[in-house]
């Protein structure tokens, strides 16, 4: 249980590094006309938002999932108040890029609003994909793992559907480590969500994801929409799972190369297959690439 939570983990913050050197380029063309296939990392010459990050670093998505991995370390469980300072602390002198919801939610702490108030209107995907540590902690704890799931989303994110994705995600993830394939394990998780809010928005994005994985991934998620936003992204990264249950490299070397939001995409496709795959799944390139690698694997004990 601990490997398959591990390699989660790593996947996701492999898919987000990755992800790095082409982040929110949404020209295809421009990638195959620098890289061709990418398949390794690369720092982020095209991907403007990032640049002056280093190869191997992170997003600001997994950043701040980086951030949460050593909050729950210092606490020993989620501590919203902890990770609402450290979040703060972190972005006081961040050179990163700040998004929307960042800069949102920020200015909502200035103003004094408690981490359960503060978060921005955004309804886009990457604040559920910074959930991932927390199943280091609560793998065995489905609703503990759920509502922390929830409640970090809902610090930066308080848009419903966001909310609903990452408690999707959670769901599905327990699922496969009670022995379901990837897609199984989402319909499950969907269909235990019931019709709570903007549950029934994101269950038909799951269900258009699941029904593209027959198409070709870059026109796939073309025609969703490579944005961050839920109604594009998380369609996308469905299709993901559903076209290469058995092949967590493919899927992330296919997701980057389809342009948009790749990490937010990739950090939650990358969760799920990771915690389905085989143990030696992640390219050993990838794992030496990425810069916090070994902090990570410290961390995660």
């Amino acid at each position: 249980m601990k490997q398959h939570t591990q390699q989660a983990i790593m996947a996701a913050f492999v898919a987000d590094a990755l992800a790095l050197g082409v982040h929110w380029v949404y020209r295809t063309s421009d990638i195959d006309e620098k890289y061709g296939r990418l398949e390794f990392m690369v720092a982020p010459e095209i991907a403007k938002w990032h640049r002056g990050k280093e190869k191997g670093a992170f997003t600001h998505y997994g950043d701040q999932s980086f951030l949460l991995l050593k909050s729950l370390s210092q606490a020993n469980r989620f501590d919203s108040e902890l990770f609402a300072q450290n979040w703060q602390d972190f972005f006081k002198n961040y050179s990163g890029h700040m998004d929307q919801a960042t800069r949102e939610t920020l200015a909502n702490f200035s103003a004094g609003m408690a981490p359960d108030k503060a978060g921005s209107q955004s309804s886009d995907l990457g604040g559920a994909s910074r959930m991932v540590p927390l199943a280091a902690w609560y793998h065995d704890q489905p609703d503990a793992f759920i509502a922390a799931c929830r409640e970090q989303t809902r610090m930066t994110h308080t848009h419903p559907r966001v909310a609903a994705c990452s408690e999707l995600f959670a769901r599905a993830y327990i699922f496969v480590l009670a022995g379901k394939t990837p897609i199984d394990a989402i319909l499950t998780a969907i269909n235990a969500m019931g019709a709570m809010e903007g549950v029934p928005d994101i269950k038909e994005a799951v269900e258009k994801g699941i029904e593209s994985k027959s198409q070709d991934t870059r026109i796939a998620i073309a025609k969703f929409g490579q944005m961050c936003d839920v109604d594009a992204a998380l369609p996308g990264t469905i299709h993901l799972i559903a076209k290469y249950e058995e092949n967590l490299k493919q899927a992330l070397v296919e997701n980057i190369m389809a342009g948009g939001d790749s990490a937010a995409r990739g950090m939650l496709a990358g969760f799920i297959l990771g915690a389905h795959s085989a143990p030696d799944a992640i390219p050993d390139e990838w794992l030496k690439d990425m810069v916090h690698t070994h902090e990570i694997l410290e961390l995660l004990g």
